[in-house]
């Protein structure tokens, strides 16, 4: 985690990895299974999470990226998911009112992913060149790794390249919600 923090402050200074579990980017994976029937895990998965610096938590709707670690299902992720509707109305309302800055964005050749709305949403002309992004739910997007990558000693090299791919995106999603990038 502290390796991959120092690197990523290049690609943003604002951005945050602590080496805790608890109050820090490692996700907890387990859970008191002393009195519970079930005794399956709270998670098969490792998740690290690099966040904002300006959040106040790291779930909070900022820019960041998860570090999702699981045998077949690595990868890592970046933006802001399922953001409040505040959140979500700047960057909509940023997508029209700056479209050459979000078409950086989509050449950028990230593929987004994440929930839409089926319907456009409120007070947006329905006929806007870009209604399909302002109908998402989510501002995410993800480079997926395979196993043998994730046990590579180059694997950080790899991480920090996924993450630098990312970067349009999440500065302008930091830019759309008035934080530094």
């Amino acid at each position: 985690v502290r390796d991959a923090a120092a690197r990523l402050k290049k690609i943003s200074p604002h951005l945050v990895g602590e080496a805790k579990a608890f109050g820090g980017s490692i996700s907890r994976i387990y859970r008191d299974i002393r009195f519970s029937p079930d005794k399956s895990p709270y998670k098969t998965h490792m998740g690290i999470h690099f966040w904002h610096d300006k959040a106040t938590t790291p779930e909070h709707m900022a820019p960041g990226y998860f570090l999702h670690l699981e045998s077949g299902e690595s990868g890592v992720h970046s933006g802001v998911w399922h953001p409040d509707p505040p959140v979500l109305k700047k960057i909509r309302d940023r997508i029209v009112e700056e479209p050459d800055s979000w078409k950086k964005v989509l050449r950028s050749r990230i593929e987004l992913s994440g929930e839409s709305f089926k319907r456009p949403p409120p007070g947006y002309n329905p006929n806007h060149p870009m209604i399909q992004d302002l109908r998402r739910k989510d501002f995410v997007a993800g480079h997926r790794f395979r196993d043998n990558e994730v046990v590579n000693p180059k694997f950080l090299d790899e991480f920090v390249k996924a993450c630098e791919a990312m970067d349009p995106l999440n500065a302008f999603l930091a830019k759309s919600i008035g934080l530094p990038w």
